[in-house]
């Protein structure tokens, strides 16, 4: 029995010593001191010896016991020590590598041609006035001089609401104009920059939601010669020294007389290209000479104050500039497109 004590506790002594994981060390303790391990059944066996064997017998086997459960604790403190070392080194960051940079946003080319613009006739003495979104008939129509039977007030080009009644979305941002000249008198220098809505199919060209930007000067002796001097002077500004502007006869309710202004052709100079279908010229938007009546129905004196006002879309106006051929691509969130900018 003494040589088998001796035997089993070599062989526990030789495993402990060369296991290489706390897994394979768990293995080893279950075999030799398990419920059913062999120092454990060795143990058992004490009371089938004869009576003067089992002290002494007992004693050794104890013994042996206790260098086996204290080489195991040994062995399992320095595999943990390892172990936390190789995943210490594995998570360590490694300070050689160069830092990753933060990825930082940008502004929509929208917004940027926005601020663009509102600094250009910052400029030239107009403020920002601002409105809400939803408005009222009067504000949007009635007094802009659009009668009720006007084409505008159909449902099918307006976004009406149905509580309350006789609100809508705005289909222009002329109605802070309105809201403007209620509540002051004249001088007024204003640009009016927002959102506006109207139920258009979305196409190439076309969003129900989209941004303008208008603009109101009300004094004395106001002319069209000021306004075709303030829109040279913006598209000078905006697209460079060379360009020049024409005004076309047209017709809104709101000026009279009416007019649309081109710019020309940035991409060609005005010899005529794609993008101005061999024109030479850039369709902008409307302007015109504020209309006595609108005057009227605000409280101004139509004899004393003249002005006039124009309007621009900004997606227009961005895809004039950077020979977009698709509104769509403004609101797709498409990076590509976006970081272009």
């Amino acid at each position: 029995m003494e040589g088998k004590l001796a035997a089993i506790a070599d062989a526990a002594k030789g495993a402990i010593a060369a296991c290489g994981s706390l897994e394979a060390l768990e293995e080893i303790r279950v075999r030799y001191l398990g419920r059913k391990g062999e120092l454990t059944e060795l143990l058992k066996s004490v009371s089938s010896l004869p009576p003067e064997k089992r002290a002494a017998f007992g004693a050794a086997a104890n013994r042996a016991k206790q260098e086996v459960s204290a080489l195991l604790e040994s062995r399992k403190a320095g595999l943990s020590a390892e172990s936390d070392a190789r995943r210490r080194k594995a998570d360590a960051l490694d300070v050689t590598l160069p830092g990753r940079r933060a990825w930082v946003g940008r502004r929509h080319p929208l917004s940027q041609l926005m601020d663009e613009v509102i600094e250009i006739f910052h400029g030239l003495g107009f403020s920002v006035a601002e409105g809400p979104d939803c408005e009222t008939e009067w504000n949007n129509f009635e007094a802009l001089n659009t009668p009720r039977d006007h084409p505008s007030w159909n449902l099918q080009d307006t976004f009406y609401l149905e509580k309350p009644p006789n609100l809508l979305m705005r289909t222009h941002t002329s109605p802070v104009q309105i809201r403007v000249m209620e509540s002051q008198k004249p001088p007024v220098r204003i640009i009016a920059p927002g959102r506006c809505y109207r139920r258009d199919a979305i196409d190439a060209s076309h969003m129900p939601v989209f941004y303008q930007c208008e603009g109101l000067y009300v004094d004395r002796d106001a002319s069209l010669a000021d306004l075709k001097a303030t829109l040279t002077y913006f598209a000078r500004q905006l697209l460079g020294e060379d360009v020049k502007i024409r005004f076309r006869p047209h017709f809104f309710p709101f000026t009279e007389p009416s007019v649309e202004y081109d710019f020309s052709c940035v991409f060609c100079q005005g010899k005529g290209c794609r993008v101005c279908k061999q024109s030479g010229w850039l369709e902008i938007s409307g302007a015109g000479m504020v209309d006595p009546n609108v005057f009227n129905k605000v409280g101004y004196d139509p004899e004393v104050y003249s002005g006039y006002a124009w309007g621009m879309g900004l997606e227009r106006v961005a895809m004039l500039r950077y020979g977009i051929d698709d509104i769509r691509l403004f609101y797709q969130g498409d990076l590509r497109f976006l970081e272009q900018f």
